[in-house]
C-alpha cells in the first residue's frame, strides 16, 4: 500500500463530515480533488470504505476503522512536527477553544496577538450554542471554554475577562421615554428569544420569571445575528448582550430602550476543568491572559 499522508487527511475528514461537498470547503480544495483522493484511497483496499444511498455518503464498518487508524496516524505526525518545533526553542502545538456564540464578539481580541506572537500555535475554535460548549469541556474535547454564565454542578477554574451587560433593545419602530421605563412595557411588545440552550436566553427567562413579566408575544431564533436582523426588521425587541450590536448602535440600526433593572449583568470568563493537565501552550495561554487581560480590555472595549 502506497497510501499519503494527505489522502489520510482527506479521508478522515470525509468521515466527519458524511459529504464530499463538506470536506472540500474544510479542507479548501475543489470537489474534484476531495473525489479523486478518495478513489486513489479506496483502490488500495479491497473492501469499501463509504457508500452511496440515494444522495447520502454513509461510512462502512470497515471505513470507520480506518478513518481511527488514520486519526492515530495524523495525531502522531503533528505531535512529531510539534516536537521538532519545542527542541528549537519554538512554543508549539493547538489551543482548544469552545466559545458561546455571543462570545465571538469578544474572544479573537484576547487570542489575536498570542497567535501573532507564537507562529506555530495552532488555534481551533469552535463557536456553539452554551449546552454545546459545556458538554466538549465535560468530554474533555477542549482546552478552556468561554461563557458568560458558570456552568451548575462542575468543578471549574476560571479567569475573568469582562463585564457583559445585556439590555432591552428594538428598532427605531419600538418608541419609549428616555428615561427610566417600567418594566411592564415589555408585557406589550414581541419579544424575541434565542434557543433553548442559549446563555443570554437563560439569563433573559430568568429576568422575566423573576418579575412575573407575561408577554403577549414571543418568537425563537436560533442565532444572535438572526435576532439582530429581527430586530432590525422590526419584528420586534429582545435582550441582548451589548458586546454583539456596537454597529447596529453606531449607525442607528438599533437602540437601548432605558428598563428599570436592566442591563442585566454576567462576567465573560474563561473556564477549564478543575485539576485538569493543561499542554505547554494552554499554560502559556493562560499566563498570557493573566498578565495582558486588562490591557486588552482597555484598548479593545473601552467603548462599553
Amino acid at each position: 500500500m502506497h497510501y499519503t499522508l494527505h489522502q489520510l487527511l482527506v479521508f478522515l475528514k470525509i468521515t466527519e463530515t458524511k459529504s464530499i461537498t463538506r470536506a472540500s470547503e474544510e479542507l479548501h480544495l475543489t470537489q474534484p480533488a476531495v473525489s479523486i483522493q478518495l478513489k486513489k484511497f479506496q483502490d488500495q483496499f479491497d473492501i469499501p470504505l463509504t457508500e452511496v444511498i440515494g444522495r447520502q455518503l454513509y461510512v462502512t464498518d470497515f471505513g470507520k476503522e480506518i478513518a481511527f487508524a488514520a486519526e492515530k496516524i495524523l495525531n502522531e505526525v503533528q505531535a512529531i512536527n510539534h516536537k521538532t518545533m519545542a527542541f528549537k526553542g519554538q512554543l508549539s502545538g493547538r489551543l482548544k477553544i469552545s466559545v458561546v456564540s455571543t462570545g465571538k464578539y469578544v474572544i479573537p481580541y484576547f487570542i489575536t496577538d498570542f497567535i501573532k506572537e507564537n507562529n506555530a500555535v495552532e488555534l481551533e475554535l469552535d463557536v456553539t450554542n452554551k449546552a454545546k460548549v459545556i458538554k466538549s469541556l465535560q468530554n474533555n474535547d477542549v482546552d478552556f471554554s468561554l461563557v458568560s454564565l458558570l456552568p451548575e454542578n462542575m468543578e471549574v477554574e476560571k479567569i475573568d475577562l469582562m463585564e457583559n451587560k445585556l439590555y432591552l433593545v428594538g428598532n427605531k419602530e419600538f418608541k419609549f421615554s428616555d428615561k427610566q421605563n417600567d418594566k411592564s412595557i415589555i408585557e406589550n411588545i414581541p419579544i424575541i428569544y434565542r434557543e433553548k440552550g442559549s446563555g443570554t436566553r437563560q439569563v433573559m427567562e430568568q429576568f422575566l420569571e423573576s418579575n412575573k413579566l407575561l408577554l403577549v408575544k414571543k418568537m425563537e431564533l436560533t442565532s444572535n445575528e438572526a435576532v439582530k436582523q429581527a430586530l432590525i426588521a422590526g419584528l420586534g425587541c429582545s435582550i441582548m448582550p451589548l458586546i454583539g450590536i456596537k454597529n447596529e448602535l453606531n449607525n442607528g440600526d438599533l437602540h437601548i430602550i432605558p428598563i428599570i433593572g436592566l442591563p442585566l449583568k454576567s462576567m465573560w470568563s474563561l473556564i477549564w476543568m478543575k485539576q485538569k493537565n493543561h499542554s505547554p501552550v494552554a499554560e502559556a495561554f493562560k499566563k498570557y491572559l493573566t498578565e495582558n487581560k486588562t490591557k486588552i480590555m482597555q484598548e479593545k472595549f473601552g467603548w462599553i
